[in-house]
């Protein structure tokens, strides 16, 4: 992203800049596997839920799918409106029985984690389309803490003769079973043993959802053969194929644009931004991973940038730059849309990061800014 600065465009840090020619790639992407495959693809708002994009990317996807009655309500309203044809698919670990009588009314699917929720809500979801998570104990993860078949998971079914039980009381079924997966073989694989394991459920249902967790959007993956899985797969089982794309409709389309605000040194020299990593990009902080610095380039000068909240490893980590960082220089950090805004805090009490968007046409709209007030009001 080459532009002029924060401070000539008059836009206070930090902020997060999202690219919509950037943003437009990926789904195009999407697009096309649907075309290719016929697998239908809703935006998992768990990962972004920023709907000041949600116009651009209706366009290419089919709808939303959620983890909450917030995130339902949301995908509904916003991201193509009631009657826009655009599906809504409800997902909860744990529904209670206020969040199914509200979201019965605004759902296409609604999905169950477990056997007890489907049978304690089943009949007050009433004519809605039903699914049943499914745990069928093979997963990709780097990290075991987003392993959704780690031992002792709660997500999803894992009894066989439970599942033959309750499979008349149910219309779809969802396998979430990657995180960050880049391996199209392993992928394969997993799907194989799903296939093969749950063939007889998959003859029955009407849809089935691989999950999200797929870098299908990555320029080098082998979409080809990705295609051609999902194609089998859908038409051995008469089944129609969902994917649920959260970093993949997203990756590399926005950063965090942030200011050096002074410089400190104890055996290192460390840059501290009007930002941090804790409260606007916690998944580094909490899988110990560190962003990637878009601009400045990469070079020989050894700095450590850090954000400003009072916890000590508040650090957006060691970086090599082409030039000393200096109080008033500008930094940002690469990938800043997935999992970022949606878990942003006011840890401190710091200021929030604006949100700003680059529109295709290039013009720069500040679609929201945060105050003391909105900081006051998530307070008692």
């Amino acid at each position: 992203m080459v532009e002029s600065s924060s401070a000539s465009r008059g836009i206070r840090t930090p902020y997060y800049l999202i690219d919509e020619c950037r943003l437009e790639r990926n789904l195009e992407v999407i697009a096309r596997v649907r075309e290719e495959s016929g697998a239908r693809s809703v935006l998992a708002l768990k990962c972004f839920s920023t709907w000041g994009v949600f116009d651009l990317m209706s366009r290419y996807l089919d709808g939303t799918t959620s983890s909450s009655y917030y995130e339902a309500r949301l995908g509904h309203e916003e991201f193509g409106g009631p009657g826009s044809g655009k599906e809504v698919h409800a997902y909860s670990v744990a529904w209670d029985s206020d969040e199914i009588a509200a979201v019965s009314g605004i759902a296409d699917k609604v999905i169950f984690n477990s056997v007890a929720q489907l049978r304690a809500h089943r009949a007050a979801v009433g004519d809605v389309p039903v699914g049943l998570r499914v745990n069928p104990g093979v997963s990709y993860s780097h990290f075991d803490l987003a392993d959704p078949a780690r031992p002792h998971s709660r997500l999803g079914v894992v009894d066989d003769a439970e599942l033959r039980e309750v499979a008349p009381l149910i219309d779809g079924a969802m396998f979430h079973f990657n995180c960050e997966n880049d391996d199209f073989a392993a992928l394969a694989a997993a799907v194989g043993v799903i296939a093969d394991r749950y063939g007889w459920l998959l003859d029955r249902l009407d849809w089935v959802s691989l999950g999200g967790g797929i870098a299908f959007t990555a320029e080098d993956y082998p979409r080809d053969l990705f295609v051609d899985l999902l194609r089998r797969i859908g038409e051995r089982h008469g089944v129609q194929i969902y994917l649920e794309p959260g970093e993949a409709a997203i990756t590399a389309c926005a950063e965090l644009v942030t200011t050096v605000l002074d410089v400190v040194h104890n055996d290192a020299t460390i840059a501290v931004v009007d930002a941090s990593l804790e409260a606007h990009m916690l998944d580094h902080l909490i899988y110990g991973t560190r962003p990637r610095v878009a601009e400045p380039a990469d070079g020989d000068h050894l700095v450590t940038i850090a954000g400003r909240t009072c916890l000590a490893g508040d650090e957006f980590g060691e970086h090599r730059l082409a030039t000393p960082l200096r109080v008033g220089d500008e930094v940002r950090f690469a990938d800043a849309a997935g999992y970022t805004m949606v878990k942003a805090t006011w840890f401190n009490g710091l200021r929030m990061p604006s949100i700003v968007v680059r529109r295709l046409d290039g013009a720069i709209d500040v679609v929201r800014q945060f105050t003391y007030e909105d900081f006051k009001r998530t307070l008692s």
